[in-house]
């Protein structure tokens, strides 16, 4: 009897409470195991991979991709007790680790049969373990002679059927024919495209497309990571008319790039991107995910942390100097050495010098919370928004540490993949501006912390030095800090420390 059990969608951060369907890892009919992953999720600070708690046949998507739901909203349903048939619609898939090598092969006549047939229940011809010509067993999906037509139940809203002209995926592993299915790309409305082969299996796989001249799009799903489908629905790109070209047919952004380009050689005039109509002034787009999440966490920030501003213009010569030295020093080969990172330290050396600029206020218990070690947030413009990450404990690393951990602060968060508890516990923080050429601005607190840090563009400039005038280089700090926590004697010595430390970094040995 088959036992149905439903997955609800867990709350996977900190107060979660709803979360949008990014891309499902599996369809109607796949066989999965307990902690496979089923699905990509978009939270209001990250992408997610949820794995399955759970092992058997997938019965139903509950959820459409691009759905946002509810946490403990039912998402998938799964068969636990298939009891060695597929659910209706489906079948297993056949998988380089389920099968072993000489499986992944066509099985021709003549081959040694093979032992250990299935003793419980009675299998259906032309499936695994199932009986096949010559009084031998099924070792492959479709071998032998397939007397029932097992074809996987399309994806709710999709396509009812496949051409009938084409064989099917069975066919393709138990013959070794090429499955050639009828598919669009967007500049040639009658080609095919031609199928990948798996090199070291000797099978071929359906090439991911669209099919033409109305017909049924292909069941295969495509294969793109969160940041190539978010780059797809930013340039209106749909990713089913793109050509993969990346590992197991793969969609890469160079594939998304190309198919936003316009075609040169096109002669006719509707194979053009449509243009936007004359008469749509504005667009709407939902507020959710990152963008929803940031903006409530300002506005409660704004409205309840009374936020002061000072500002330093800083002769950061000596500092742009160091910069150069560290990167030619064998001990930083291998990491990212920029003025952030000596600005990083810099705050760290005056955290120490002014730990009150490092603590919360809790106004449940009436209390100021002094921390005692220093998680420093990095803000970053990510395309899914902004996006305040920190570095644990950053306070005790020393400056290669800390040059790696920035580093792969910023590169995960880039690519959209920093996760909730990586964005939890922030102590004090520091948004760079100077990368867009901004000089200053006067930067809203991160919730929690009582202090946040902006760092301007460095720049020649005319300079007073030793009495004349020269070119230096020059940026400006700018300190928002809580007034509750922060008063303007300490604000101002803890903001002074840094452009001390800045336009001497060796003064820094005077502190320790």
């Amino acid at each position: 009897m088959p036992d149905f059990k439903q997955f609800r969608l867990p709350d996977v951060g900190e107060g979660l409470t709803e979360a949008e369907i990014v891309s499902w890892k599996v369809s109607v009919g796949d066989t999965i195991k307990v902690n496979h992953t089923i699905l990509e999720i978009e939270t209001a600070k990250s992408i997610v991979e949820l794995p399955s708690p759970f092992g058997g046949v997938v019965a139903e998507l509950l959820v459409d991709e691009g759905t946002t739901v509810d946490v403990g909203t039912p998402i998938i349903s799964v068969d636990v007790d298939p009891s060695g048939a597929p659910a209706a619609g489906g079948q297993p898939l056949p998988t380089d680790e389920a099968m072993p090598d000489e499986a992944a092969q066509t099985v021709p006549d003549g081959v040694q049969d093979v032992p250990n047939p299935p003793e419980e229940g009675a299998v259906e011809p032309g499936l695994i373990g199932g009986p096949a010509p010559g009084g031998r067993t099924s070792v492959l999906v479709g071998y032998g002679p397939r007397t029932t037509e097992a074809k996987r139940r399309p994806r709710r809203g999709g396509p009812s059927s496949e051409p009938e002209a084409a064989p099917s995926v069975n066919e393709a592993f138990s013959t070794g024919r090429t499955v050639a299915q009828p598919v669009a790309p967007p500049r040639e409305p009658h080609a095919v495209t031609p199928v990948r082969q798996g090199p070291a299996e000797g099978r071929s796989l359906p090439a991911v497309g669209t099919p033409t001249g109305g017909a049924a799009a292909s069941s295969a799903r495509v294969l793109a990571k969160p940041p190539v489908r978010k780059m797809a629905r930013d340039l209106g790109v749909d990713l089913t008319s793109c050509t993969p070209t990346g590992p197991d047919g793969s969609l890469t952004r160079d594939d998304v790039l190309a198919a936003s380009q316009p075609d040169e050689s096109a002669a006719a005039p509707a194979t053009a991107r449509p243009r936007p109509d004359a008469g749509e002034r504005e667009t709407r787009t939902p507020i959710k995910g990152v963008r929803k999440m940031t903006a409530a966490a300002m506005v409660s920030s704004a409205f309840t942390a009374p936020h002061v501003t000072e500002f330093v213009t800083v002769d950061v010569t000596r500092t742009m100097k160091l910069v150069d030295r560290l990167r030619a020093d064998r001990e930083f080969a291998g990491v990212k050495v920029s003025p952030l990172l000596v600005v990083a330290k810099a705050l760290l050396l005056a955290v120490r010098r002014n730990p009150g600029v490092n603590a919360t206020w809790d106004d449940a218990a009436g209390e100021i919370v002094t921390k005692h070690y220093v998680n420093l947030g990095i803000a970053a413009a990510t395309p899914r928004g902004l996006v305040v990450p920190n570095v644990r404990d950053a306070d005790a690393m020393t400056m290669r540490e800390l040059a790696e951990a920035l580093g792969a602060l910023t590169t995960t968060a880039r690519e959209g993949r920093t996760q909730p508890a990586e964005m939890a516990g922030g102590t004090i923080s520091i948004t760079n501006v100077g990368v867009f050429g901004v000089d200053s601005g006067t930067p809203i607190l991160n919730p929690g912390e009582a202090a946040i840090l902006c760092f301007g563009a460095v720049r020649q400039m005319p300079w007073v030095h030793k009495g004349k005038i020269k070119p230096r280089w020059v940026t400006q700090l700018a300190l928002s800090f809580d007034h509750r926590l922060v008063d303007g004697d300490l604000g101002s010595r803890f903001l002074a420390d840094v452009a001390a430390v800045l336009e001497s970094p060796g003064r820094a040995l005077t502190w320790v």
